[in-house]
């Protein structure tokens, strides 16, 4: 559909604004980068040396063989005999991101940093001509390779809006340049899955697919009031014009939670271990609490056994806190909750995955000083206002000295799993975590 047959005619100018870089199978492109001997090599990323886990990344050598993030270990090594399973070094992977991040900003400030391996920069009036933006993708791509890493391809898209410049940077892969224009919309997008598109899931899908809606195409040639009704919810035609290439305002969003989660080595699945490695986890979330400045009203202790690969949870009500004891008491408690439901499980009490989140969060600021703050240390009426004192300090002494220079509970006799910081989805540890 060309803009002429816009089937909005006061559909406003759609200059091209963003540019949007996706580094290529990124965790492997860094171990090759790291690693000489890996280049060339089909490569897994794993988060532990088990082949009972799965690959959080694979390299472009090993996608060939059809082996991509979250393929099992154990199925990796029947689809390529040769494949090498390296495990996961997330410090490295986030100073590399910092290199990254440097040296994009050498050529055009980072807007916003979507991910570990993403970023988005806003083109201005003199940067947005289809030549121009061009080469300015083509100079920091050639920055990368020269200044971080060699093994260090990326995909950029550009386009109007920045959701049509991550669609555009997903088209070719490796190392592509995906230009989607004005003239181009929403047409160009007609080829692509619903889910494609960040945001819409197979739930989603489902509701599309009620309302009449089965292909973008449909979702589009329908009025946007008649789109939004489709997708449901507040501002349900947003999609419909950042398909047709409006660059709308981005919505403002909050932290409403913090968390850990751990997949357990397959000799550290009994309960001993996964109280020990929740507990841990639970002292690194209240960590990122205090840090951000934050307390929380909700604890939630969420695991996966390994017979069934849906969800355990249970949760537990907080004082408004940020103290790390308080915090531990009340994990304590949900314990039996956890030993109770493995008694119903044919494997018993074998647990694959624990998770520790603080939900309910709020801002700490303000809060007023406790008047029992200079009692005496065993005084009961003293021992909140000590403990959360206590939490700070150990917060201190963690990120002068490492991490586990201090902490609560053993540490040693090989009973735990190492919870170092972790990459998650949308989330990039600060380098401090690396210390908890």
């Amino acid at each position: 559909m060309r803009a002429a047959e816009s089937p909005r005619p006061d559909m406003p100018p759609r200059p091209l604004r963003w540019l949007f870089l996706d580094l290529n199978s990124y965790f492997a492109s860094v171990e090759q980068q790291l690693q000489p001997a890996l280049r060339g090599r089909p490569v897994i990323v794993a988060p532990v040396g088990s082949d009972t886990t799965v690959a959080i990344a694979a390299s472009v050598e090993a996608k060939r063989y059809g082996i991509s993030t979250g393929t099992p270990v154990w199925q990796a090594k029947l689809l390529c005999r040769e494949v090498v399973v390296t495990p996961a070094r997330h410090d490295r992977y986030v100073a590399f991101h910092d290199a990254v991040v440097e040296e994009i900003t050498r050529h055009i400030p980072v807007t916003k940093i979507c991910s570990i391996d993403e970023v988005a920069c806003r083109l201005l009036d003199n940067e947005n001509g289809r030549a121009s933006a061009e080469a300015l993708a083509r100079r920091i791509k050639a920055g990368i390779r020269a200044n971080v890493g060699d093994r260090l391809t990326s995909s950029v898209g550009i386009a109007p809006n920045r959701l049509l410049a991550k669609l555009a940077s997903d088209l070719q892969k490796p190392d592509g340049l995906v230009v989607f224009e004005d003239r181009d919309l929403p047409h160009a997008l007609y080829g692509l899955a619903l889910r494609d598109i960040a945001g819409i899931g197979a739930k989603m899908e489902r509701r599309l697919a009620l309302d009449g809606v089965n292909d973008i195409r449909q979702l589009c040639e329908r009025r946007p009031r008649e789109a939004g009704h489709a997708w449901g919810g507040t501002n349900g035609d947003r999609l419909w014009y950042l398909l047709h290439g409006v660059d709308l305002p981005e919505k403002a969003t909050q932290s409403r939670t913090i968390g850990h989660s751990h997949v357990l080595s397959p000799g550290k699945r009994g309960a001993e271990p996964v109280r020990l490695t929740a507990r841990r986890l639970a002292l690194k979330a209240a960590s990122r609490l205090r840090r951000k400045g934050y307390r929380a009203r909700l604890l939630v202790l969420h695991a996966r056994f390994e017979d069934d690969k849906s969800a355990w949870r249970t949760s537990v009500k907080l004082p408004a806190t940020e103290d790390s004891f308080i915090i531990l008491g009340r994990l304590e408690t949900l314990f039996p909750r956890l030993r109770e439901a493995a008694r119903s499980r044919p494997g018993g009490f074998r647990i694959r995955m624990i998770g520790v989140t603080l939900c309910e969060i709020e801002q700490a600021a303000g809060d007023q000083g406790s008047l029992f703050a200079h009692l005496a240390p065993t005084d009961p009426l003293a021992r909140e206002a000590r403990g959360l004192a206590l939490s700070r300090a150990m917060d201190r002494i963690n990120e002068r000295w490492g991490r586990n220079a201090v902490s609560v509970g053993p540490l040693d006799g090989g009973r735990i799993d190492h919870v170092g910081a972790k990459i998650a989805f949308g989330r990039i540890p600060e380098a401090s975590e690396f210390h908890e």
